[in-house]
């Protein structure tokens, strides 16, 4: 199977908040046919050359490559099965990409049925958000044979700074939602040293700014320190997303009969951020969520 290159023929299933700048992105010296749920989120990229299609499989039938971005394990059932699914219209010798994070067993169970139909699987999950999305700057882990690595390997490198091969099916998912667990960690560590700072009237940009500075200091906070207070409406990775993250990496462990403490008390935290009306704010700024959980 040959890298694919400039010129090939690319499939976008899911044109939301990551797909839609991901699939932008690929429009370059390509035709880019795409699908979404809800038509009127892809109207700027019809605008700029995407060609819309009605359903998924109509999608697939016209392309070499095919990718989608959903939410959850059911959404991609949802592309990918029944008379209008990506499966009924891909076709033999095809690539198939799809990057969202769902969980590493509904992926392999995918990637064997796109086997029997002749074409090739990768799971390919992301790290960095909407604004790492919109600069091809994403961390992109690939699971999957060496020959589909290789050949989504070009197109990957349009969307992501680094494109790590991690091992078979699944396994980018795997090492996905091993690294959202040390990132969610590491954020509600950084505002709950915020809040107990604060409770002794220190001002918690200067907490911020000494947690950021410090070498100890936690390394997804010295990374983004301009968001690491800021509680920005439009969401880089909000808790919604991390939280679905944390609760397939215990379901995960679950099943191969780990036990996870640190995930289950990040889970717990994450949730009570959630209920505390700031499902949809950015990671880096939920110093208000977790303040009132």
């Amino acid at each position: 199977m040959q890298g694919r290159q400039l010129g090939t023929r690319i499939g976008f299933v899911g044109l939301g908040s990551m797909g839609g700048p991901l699939a932008g992105r690929l429009l370059y010296r390509n035709r880019v046919f795409g699908t979404n749920r809800t038509r009127s989120k892809a109207s700027a990229l019809i605008d700029k050359g995407l060609i819309w299609r009605d359903t998924p499989r109509e999608v697939a039938a016209a392309a070499d490559v095919v990718f989608s971005m959903v939410t959850d394990d059911a959404a991609l059932a949802a592309v990918a099965s029944g008379p209008d699914g990506i499966l009924a219209g891909l076709q033999p010798g095809a690539l198939y990409i799809d990057m969202s994070t769902v969980s590493p067993s509904a992926s392999r169970q995918l990637a064997r049925r796109v086997c029997s139909a002749g074409a090739t699987m990768v799971d390919a999950p992301v790290s960095g958000g909407v604004p790492a999305a919109e600069t091809g700057t994403l961390a992109i882990m690939v699971g999957g044979t060496e020959a589909g690595y290789r050949a989504a390997e070009a197109l990957l490198l349009r969307l992501g700074r680094t494109v790590t091969h991690v091992g078979g099916n699944g396994q980018g998912l795997l090492l996905d939602l091993a690294v959202n667990i040390g990132t969610a960690a590491q954020m509600l560590a950084f505002h709950e040293g915020v809040m107990l700072a604060a409770g002794g009237g220190i001002d918690p940009t200067i907490t911020a700014r000494a947690m950021t500075e410090f070498v100890n200091g936690p390394a997804m906070a010295r990374s983004r320190p301009p968001l690491a207070l800021e509680l920005s409406k439009r969401a880089g990775c909000d808790v919604a997303s991390m939280h679905k993250g944390i609760r397939l990496a215990l379901e995960t462990a679950h099943a191969s009969g780990l036990q996870l403490p640190v995930a289950a008390a990040v889970d717990r935290a994450l949730g009570r951020v959630r209920e505390s009306g700031h499902p949809r704010r950015d990671t880096t700024g939920r110093y208000e969520g977790v303040a009132r959980a």
